[in-house]
């Protein structure tokens, strides 16, 4: 009775080896790069065809994705945010290291195709550590009215270049209220 136990015992895990195996097989793991950087969470392989995860592309592509579960559906969208920043009446992408710049952030945005339910603009400093700049809700009586071609300046805003290297600003944007901001336009600002 020991044996045939035993037996059974040993099919079953070599059915579920191979399973494995062959599951391995079928689904490879996919390197994707884009503008020379690897994007997280890449893709996978099945049956000659590659597949990669939406909010991943959405993120690395700066767009925003929006899932819609009863349809089981996503939607990409890609708005045009072209942000410009400003010193005095001066424009800049340069500061000097350990100094305080005081800037405003010019931002044009068009082609938004979905509605947006808030924004905001935040720094990070070369280490990732991010400060909120400013931005909007859809409550505030200055949000715009029109979500396809609408301009937004910030409040003048003071910030110390702590460190040398490459600060990233970024403009993010949430399209409802149960959805998570989302990263559509970046500026890089090099201290030196």
């Amino acid at each position: 009775m020991k044996i045939r136990k035993l037996l059974i015992l040993t099919v079953a895990l070599s059915l579920l080896g191979g399973t494995a195996i062959f599951a391995d097989t079928v689904t490879q793991k996919v390197k994707v790069i884009f503008n020379k950087q690897e994007i997280d969470d890449a893709g996978a392989l099945v049956d000659g065809k590659a597949f990669l995860g939406v909010r991943s592309l959405g993120d690395t592509i700066q767009a925003i994705t929006v899932w819609d579960d009863s349809a089981k559906k996503v939607t990409i969208f890609k708005p045009n945010v072209h942000i410009f920043l400003m010193t005095g009446s001066k424009p800049f992408g340069e500061v000097q290291n350990g100094k305080s710049t005081s800037f405003k952030v010019f931002a044009q945005i068009d082609n938004l195709l979905t509605d947006i339910s808030a924004f905001k603009v935040t720094i990070s400093d070369p280490y990732g550590e991010e400060t909120w700049i400013d931005g909007r809700t859809s409550k505030d009586d200055d949000f715009p009215k029109s979500k396809d071609n609408f301009w937004f300046t910030s409040d003048n805003f003071t910030y110390k270049f702590n460190s040398a290297g490459r600060y990233t600003l970024r403009f993010w944007m949430k399209p409802s209220d149960t959805q998570p901001m989302q990263i559509v336009s970046e500026k890089t600002i090099i201290s030196k």
